[in-house]
């Protein structure tokens, strides 16, 4: 099997938990390089890897396969180009870019360098939405109508990370957990036709967005996305309504908080929630309610990592396509319109 050698541009949370864990541990990855400026904490937790002072140098190396662009999401065009005019594959966070545009011009110069690029769009394997994704595909809901898909948190105290803090392109909530959601209900139900949304600063003494609430208009069905960060109960993450009955699913995949208490991905049991948290199932059968727990299929981001292994080396379909990454900036740019214009905004 071939490996390929891969370079981090930042080693916080993202790198720490999101990336590192599962790069290490894939068989067709190696976690060759990481660039940082000066606290070094990659190479105190991975003695083996290359510490780079500067971007410029760390893509000079030509041992090094492909480039996650995981800092702040300003920097994300001008890194991912970079990297790609260097000859690197790219792997970039949500949000890809800032603007669509920018997201068309690194699509088109990835097939000129006849270069993968694609986003870690991570939550596409969170045990919920897998849940929910085969529930709707299962049609046993019959013709969907409405649903709702929330990604709410509670932290009324500002991020220390300045960048995410300041009207910087790019900050805010709708370019952060945004583009989950987004490309969640574009994963269930393609692109809508129309938009509507507003965002609002919530939070004391923030200056960026942190409530964002959109509705995305289909023929003959209406989806709500929602997130905020002041919502100290949680509703459902996902409330699904069709012709034949509803799925309620609260957001429930336990990744992250493994991931942040430093357990490694692999275990048998990995991601996978508590019985707790099955979601709840209530159709309609010859005129009688009836209701049902529904056990959550199994999170696992490393399917991510398998899935852009096979692009790499088989010319697979890679996690996240060109296509799907821009029409995730299209929305996060109706959104913004919309929020201007106070008015619904057509997609072509």
């Amino acid at each position: 099997m071939k490996v390929f050698n891969v370079a981090l541009c930042a080693y916080g949370m993202s790198g720490k938990v999101f990336h590192a864990p599962f790069i290490q541990l894939h068989e067709g990855f190696n976690l060759y390089a990481v660039w940082e400026r000066t606290k070094k904490a990659a190479a105190k937790d991975y003695p083996h890897i290359c510490s780079f002072d500067t971007y410029e140098s760390m893509l000079r190396d030509e041992a090094i396969d492909i480039v996650i662009v995981n800092t702040p999401n300003y920097t994300h065009f001008d890194f991912a180009k970079a990297a790609l005019l260097a000859g690197k594959h790219v792997l970039v966070e949500k949000s890809f870019t800032v603007t669509v545009e920018e997201a068309k011009q690194l699509i088109l110069l990835s097939a000129e360098k006849n270069k993968k690029i694609t986003v870690y769009q991570n939550r596409r394997f969170d045990s919920d939405f897998k849940t929910v994704k085969k529930i709707i595909s299962s049609a046993v809901l019959g013709k969907i109508v409405e649903a709702e898909i929330h990604f709410d948190r509670f932290n009324v105290n500002l991020s220390p990370k300045q960048h995410k803090e300041t009207t910087n392109p790019g900050s805010g909530l709708l370019h952060d957990l945004g583009p989950h959601i987004i490309d969640q209900a574009l994963q269930l139900f393609g692109m809508p036709n129309a938009v509507f949304g507003f965002m609002r600063v919530q939070r004391p003494l923030s200056i960026v967005n942190d409530y964002v609430d959109a509705h995305l208009f289909y023929p003959g069905l209406t989806v709500r996305i929602k997130a905020g960060l002041i919502v100290k109960e949680q509703p459902p993450a996902y409330s699904v309504h069709g012709t034949q009955g509803s799925f309620i699913k609260m957001r429930a995949d336990i990744q992250e908080e493994m991931l942040k208490a430093g357990m490694k991905p692999g275990a048998a049991d990995w991601g996978t929630e508590p019985i707790s948290a099955a979601g709840t199932l209530h159709l309609d059968e010859n005129g009688k309610s009836v209701r049902s727990l529904v056990k959550a299929e199994q999170g696992n981001y490393m399917e991510f990592f398998d899935q852009l292994h096979e692009a790499l080396l088989y010319n697979k379909p890679l996690p996240v396509t060109g296509d799907e990454a821009i029409n995730v900036m299209k929305i996060i740019n109706a959104i913004q319109q919309s929020h201007k214009t106070k008015e619904t905004i057509t997609l072509v």
